[in-house]
């Protein structure tokens, strides 16, 4: 019993004819005649009771009309939902992002994908970079939105740049140095810093130090929080300054004043990131959405 077979055997129980079906199905009649007494002999009860002028389904005939109509329709939805899993328009998609990179444009991103692939289910989840590279490890997420991978594991990763950031100084609105444009680094050496903690953001981290050595002084740092928007609180209290990523500003940050750094241009990458070995469709149609919207996150970043 094969589906051509029950088409047959479907399109002649609706025209009662079998040149009608021959017709409809565009091939000749004994092909049809073939089909249904094979499909009789496999079975072993008569389909359809025929004589010169007509053609009466029997009973047999038309429980098998049933199961062979809902068995069509699934064989159909089933073709279709192949052909939509393989566009990327069915299935899920687990996202991780850093809030403090993505807060300004995410909800907007996960719109325009949603507005085109409204079947995908799709889950937000807010990481620290760590914790974005252990959810990887696990199958956790799909897809990342992070600052550069550890040079052990980046090959493992299709990687795209989104946008560009710059480090920047963080200090409250009643600081000496609230009102200035630009600063020094070397002129905050006197001050306690609050650093983002090096577990969540190697790099920040690494590089912060770095600068200040360069800039002839070993941070006083007196705070590693571990989110970046405890960080900016801090900074609004009070409690010190800080070096981070400028995109910081998009938090919220009343209390807070950003200051460009003076010859630094450390570069602060964003990138989409996902594994080499993920195939997966909706994945691939996300990363098309992303990548289309880059200029206009980009704009929103610089603002």
């Amino acid at each position: 019993m094969d589906i051509k077979t029950l088409k047959s055997f479907i399109t002649v129980a609706k025209h009662k004819s079998f040149s009608e079906a021959a017709r409809e199905l565009h091939t000749v009649q004994p092909a049809i005649s073939r089909h249904i007494s094979a499909l009789e002999a496999e079975l072993e009860v008569r389909l359809f009771n025929r004589n010169s002028r007509d053609v009466v389904i029997t009973p047999a005939g038309e429980q098998l009309l049933t199961d062979a109509s809902a068995i069509l329709t699934l064989t159909d939805k089933a073709k279709s939902q192949v052909k939509r899993a393989h566009s990327g328009k069915v299935g899920t998609l687990n996202i991780a992002h850093l809030s403090s990179a993505c807060l300004s444009f995410m909800a907007t991103l996960i719109r325009t994908y949603k507005s085109q692939f409204p079947e995908v289910h799709v889950s937000l989840f807010e990481m620290t970079a760590t914790e974005q590279i252990e959810a990887f490890k696990q199958d956790k997420i799909d897809i990342a939105f992070s600052r550069p991978l550890p040079t052990p594991i980046a090959d493992e990763f299709i990687r795209h740049d989104i946008y560009i950031d710059k480090l920047v100084a963080l200090v409250s609105q009643s600081h000496a140095l609230a009102g200035a444009k630009q600063v020094e680094l070397a002129k905050l050496k006197t001050e306690q810093f609050i650093i983002f903690n090096r577990d969540e953001a190697l790099g920040l981290f690494d590089e912060t130090i770095i600068l200040c050595k360069q800039a002839g002084f070993s941070p006083d740092i007196i705070s590693q929080p571990k989110h970046m928007q405890t960080l900016v609180t801090e900074v609004a209290a009070g409690l010190g300054v800080a070096i981070a990523p400028f995109c910081v500003s998009k938090l919220y940050s009343r209390g807070c004043h950003f200051i460009a750094l003076e010859n630094v241009d450390t570069q602060i990458p964003l990138q989409i990131q996902f594994k080499q070995n993920n195939h997966s469709a909706t994945v691939h149609a996300f990363l098309n959405v992303a990548l289309a919207a880059k200029s206009e996150i980009q704009r929103s970043m610089a603002s």
